[in-house]
Parts: C-alpha cells; structure tokens; sequence
C-alpha cells in the first residue's frame, strides 16, 4: 500500500511538471514587440509654454486718475436710487416673522367672493389674500392660485439699494 501511495505521488509530480513547462513558451512574439517599440522613435517632450514676467502695479504711483477698486462705481451705491424701497412706516404682519422657506401653503378657500390662500407656520392655519405680506424679506403677495402663493420681495443688492425679486410658497404634499 505504501508503494502505491508512492507511485501516486509521483504519478502527481509528473503530471504538475509537465503541466508547468506546456505554460512556460512562446514568449517569442512578446520580446520581438518590446525589441520594436524599444527602437520606434518617439517624438520627443514638448516644449516648455513661455513664461509671462509678472509686472507689479504701483497704486501709488500708477493709479492717478483711475477708479478706486475699494469703492463701487455705480450710481445706487449711494442708497439714494429711485428703485424699489421697503416701506418702514407700515405695521408688520404676523407671517412675516417666518423665513419664507419655512411657511407652507396647505390650500385655498372662498368666503363669498374672496379667495383666501391657507399658510402654515408653526403649526396654525392663517389665510393670507393678495396684498398681505409674508416672509422675512417685504414680501407682498401677489397671486393666489390652486398650487401656489406668488410674493414679490424686496432685498437688499448689497451696495445700499434693493431689488425685487419672485418668489412662490408651493403647495406641500
């Protein structure tokens, strides 16, 4: 019995053996490409691109008669514009202490002849009409539709004017 485990073993070794050497060949046409791309001439790297030289401004010097670049050129950054301006003396509405992004329309209603938008903020019901305000930001509403509030608002463009701007609150799901 030991000599038939012998000869299996060995029987075994043969075979793995001249498995080993049928993969070990023909790497003939593998050489010969590497030989071909070795001598293919390549065209070279590219030249460097030109280098700009840097030319410092002197705004001590230089600057005489050029506009400051610390100060706006245009002519509302006085604040003094004709444009659109938020009306400070009118009283303030209770939704317009809500970010309008956080108010949610949840419908509509007629009462008669008016048709009343129905807003939620913090959990109540308030119904709004067109000329109410809402939002943080002047907004006057404008249209009142089945799916959503349209508001106008008024917001500062940052160099002492305002601009109107739509905006809508959607009905939510």
């Amino acid at each position: 019995m030991r000599t038939s485990l012998k000869l299996k073993h060995c029987l075994i070794a043969l075979l793995l053996a001249a498995g080993l050497t049928a993969c070990g060949g023909g790497t003939d046409d593998l050489d010969e490409y590497i030989n071909e791309v070795k001598k293919a001439r390549g065209d070279g790297p590219r030249p460097l691109p030109e280098v700009k030289i840097y030319e410092a401004f002197d705004y001590l010097a230089d600057a005489e008669g050029l506009r400051s670049p610390f100060r706006p050129d245009t002519p509302q950054a006085s604040g003094g514009g004709s444009g659109p301006r938020p009306d400070d003396d009118r009283s303030r509405e209770y939704l317009e202490s809500f970010p309008l992004d956080s108010l949610s329309m949840v419908g509509t209603m007629d009462i008669g002849n008016v048709s009343y938008g129905l807003v939620q903020a913090e959990g109540l019901i308030h119904r709004v009409i067109p000329g109410n305000y809402l939002g943080q930001n002047d907004g006057r509403i404008t249209n009142i539709s089945e799916s959503e509030i349209t508001v106008v608002e008024i917001i500062s463009d940052g160099i002492g004017g305002y601009i109107e701007r739509d905006a809508a609150v959607g009905l939510s799901d």
